[in-house]
């Protein structure tokens, strides 16, 4: 699987009712792109960006309101982060130089990335870190965890991998990062963002039909966070064949939408009662809509329900780096 594919997967979803938090760091060098700047990274907390950097304003910003509570805790925060990104970009222009000749490229449009951070379960406490690095969209090199040791994706690869491995204390240092200070930072995050990132926002959930002939679609719209099960099930029972699951898809206003078919093709109207969508939402009641016509929307009607939502208190946690290490090829 390449990099960018495993980039998507690594986006959690959890059933049940424990919520995996998640804080990820994109890396983007480039070379030959000249309508692309050398170096750009996004910080994301619960898939939320909240900081950015890139090399043509050689600022680091906060992109989120609460961030504005650790300016004012920390006023010098910003400046100091600013630094940390631009030896970054520094990092990053040597190693794709270093990347292009093991390639044996001169010129062309090329783009080196990272992408590190981790995730942490809310209700067991357990944890994980990664940290990789891609080469022109394929995978490059990776931190392995348990080992402590690198991995690499190609054979131009190899010589990073050997190097890096003989630098046991630095690779301890980064199992510390990953594992500790990462997670660290992010219960930070999530408590500076706590109104925001930690709220929960209940779904409107309808009912819709093109066509007599159509799938019945259960949609549910406007709830956060992103990690919400929906099914058909058929007298309590959940079905898995004649089911069409979506994706999970951002809402402009930072909420998610899902959508979810049930084919009835071999559903006679007389069973309609006994099939219904569930919703199922950390923190609200489920969901039940059942398949009924009179809530179903065609052309006209509508048949919108439940929305809410809960906010928490914001406090002021002691500020730590934003920024890890990059590692040098």
């Amino acid at each position: 699987m390449g990099a960018l594919g495993l980039l998507l997967l690594l986006g959690l979803l959890s059933g049940g009712s424990a919520v995996i938090h998640s804080l990820r760091y994109f890396d983007t060098g480039s070379s030959g792109l000249s309508s692309f700047p050398e170096f750009v990274s996004v910080g994301m907390v619960d898939e939320v960006q909240f900081v950015h950097y890139d090399s043509v304003s050689e600022r680091a910003v906060p992109k989120q309101a609460w961030m504005d509570q650790l300016t004012r805790d920390h006023p010098d925060y910003w400046e100091e982060e600013t630094g940390r990104y631009q030896g970054q970009q520094q990092v990053f222009k040597v190693n794709i130089e270093i990347v292009k000749k093991r390639f044996n490229q001169t010129g062309g449009a090329h783009v080196y990335q990272r992408m590190s951070g981790c995730e942490w379960d809310d209700e067991d406490d357990t944890t994980y870190g990664h940290e990789q690095y891609a080469y022109d969209g394929e995978d490059f090199l990776a931190f392995d965890l348990k080992t402590l040791t690198w991995v690499a994706a190609v054979r131009q690869a190899v010589p990073s991998k050997l190097r890096l491995d003989q630098n046991r204390a630095g690779n301890q240092r980064k199992k510390n990062y990953l594992t500790k200070e990462c997670v660290d930072l992010l219960k930070k995050l999530l408590a500076y963002g706590k109104s925001t990132l930690q709220r929960t926002e209940r779904p409107r959930v309808s009912l819709l039909q093109r066509s007599p002939s159509s799938p019945v679609v259960c949609h549910a719209t406007g709830f956060y966070p992103d990690r919400v099960v929906v099914f058909w099930r058929r007298d309590g029972q959940e079905l898995h064949e004649q089911v069409d699951p979506g994706e999970v898809l951002p809402n402009h206003d930072g909420t998610f939408q899902v959508s979810v078919d049930l084919d009835l093709t071999a559903v006679p109207q007389e069973d309609w009662g006994r099939y219904e969508c569930v919703v199922q939402l950390k923190g609200i009641e489920d969901i039940p809509i059942p398949l009924d016509p009179a809530l179903i929307r065609t052309n006209g009607g509508s048949s919108d329900s439940c929305s809410g939502n809960t906010e928490g208190q914001n406090p002021a946690p002691e500020a730590q780096p934003l920024t890890t290490a990059v590692t040098a090829l």
